[in-house]
């Protein structure tokens, strides 16, 4: 028998680069329209005070993406596929209309984001999101997941802008750990509004599905599960400093202004110190890709969740014909959220903020699934989570739990 012999540096950079892609894509959706549009008001309305829950949130994101992601390299299988084959019929059928929901929730936020950055050119959004919805509708059903991949990961840098201009303003560090320390225990319905949207917008229903298929699909040995988790990880880091550079940004430049982000207008702000005039300008181009970024896959990611939940024939190698409920899934999702952004005088940035409190709201649920298949011995074998993946896990859901609860009750006792 020949002895294993360990990957040298070069294999194992080879390795990685052949199996990025899933934990970065997933983490920086977080990052995408509405996710701006959370961090920027956050950052506007509270200063610092968010930063610590983002460095809570960043453990949490870590456990569950690298469990899901480990569920889909041990399993070969999708979060749907599971959930049905594990609970049946029924707890999938209400865990698909809570992702459907939440999925066309963040679908309708990333056409609000579509929306305003064509209004900052003065494009109304009669010509930009039906126009969007068309290519983007081209760009997808017309091309491998491989091509779309590599798009998506080049749009992952688009954020760079606000880490760059966190060392061009040059915050007062010192202020920035201390006010970031500060826990507001407020029970004000926006406070908490804003708790759940932060938290719905760097962990995501659809990420989870995301990210477990993705690894599914590109067939990822167990063997090899190091990289993906180093994947995960990197992503997570990555996301989330990107997401408390975009609080720092917006807490330093209009937090002592009393300028709370209402518009993608005031959300430009932020970047003049670094680009000036040109503000506007930046902050618009980021705005449209980071949308055009998750209108490229958040349908397509909830058609191919619910055909494989139910059984229907799926996927973009099959015709119309072939595969009638997966197009006709996705084409309904667009056609809802395209009609629902042009309604006269929405509040775009509004509504991309309380999507991802959405999000928040229904992540429990999915959690307590995904949980339940990662400790399940029949499914996961030697690889069941450890305890403190469950310690992480559970504390987050029931952190989102309790926060919900709060928000739910807090009208009563005000």
């Amino acid at each position: 028998m020949k002895s294993l012999q360990k990957p040298t540096l070069l294999k194992k950079l080879l390795l990685y680069l052949a199996i990025i892609g899933p934990g970065l894509i997933t983490a920086s959706s977080g990052n995408d329209a509405p996710g701006i549009a959370t961090y920027s008001m956050a950052g506007s309305k509270y200063g610092y005070s968010f930063l610590w829950l983002l460095l809570l949130i960043s453990f949490g994101i870590v456990a569950i993406q690298s469990m899901a992601a480990r569920i889909g390299a041990v399993t070969g299988k999708g979060t749907a596929d599971l959930i049905r084959e594990r609970f049946g019929v029924k707890t999938t059928t209400f865990a698909m209309l809570g992702l459907l929901i939440a999925n066309l929730g963040s679908t309708i936020a990333q056409f609000a984001g579509v929306a305003a950055a064509g209004e900052l050119f003065g494009i109304t959004r009669y010509l930009t999101v039906p126009l969007s919805a068309l290519l983007m509708s081209y760009f997808v059903l017309g091309r491998n997941y491989k091509t779309v991949e590599k798009v998506l990961l080049v749009l992952c840098l688009s954020a760079l802008s606000y880490v760059i201009a966190v060392f061009i303003i040059k915050p007062n560090w010192e202020e920035v750990f201390r006010d970031s320390l500060q826990i507001s225990t407020t029970l004000s319905s926006n406070f908490i509004l804003s708790v759940l949207a932060v938290i719905g917008t760097t962990i995501t229903p659809w990420g989870i599905f995301y990210i477990q298929a993705s690894v599914a699909d590109k067939e990822i040995d167990v063997k090899d599960f190091y990289l993906t988790k180093f994947d995960v990880t990197f992503g997570a880091i990555w996301a989330n400093l990107v997401a408390g550079f975009i609080i720092i940004t917006t807490a330093y430049s209009l937090f002592p202004a009393g300028i709370v982000v209402e518009s993608a207008e005031q959300a430009a702000l932020a970047l003049e110190p670094l680009a000036g005039s040109a503000a506007k300008i930046l902050f618009a181009i980021g705005l449209l890709g980071a949308s055009l970024l998750a209108v490229s896959v958040l349908p397509l990611s909830t058609t191919y969740a619910f055909c494989e939940a139910f059984g229907f024939e799926r996927g973009l190698n099959r015709s119309v014909k072939e595969a009638p409920t997966f197009y006709a899934l996705f084409g309904v999702i667009i056609l809802i959220s395209v009609v629902f952004v042009m309604i006269p005088n929405l509040p775009l940035f509004q509504i991309m903020w309380l999507s991802q409190s959405l999000n928040a709201i229904l992540l429990p649920a999915i959690l307590y699934l995904l949980i339940k298949i990662a400790n399940d011995h029949v499914v996961m074998g030697e690889y069941v989570n450890k305890k403190l993946t469950n310690i992480l896990s559970i504390s987050l859901t029931v952190l989102i739990s309790i926060v919900t609860v709060i928000l739910l009750v807090s009208p009563i006792f005000s």
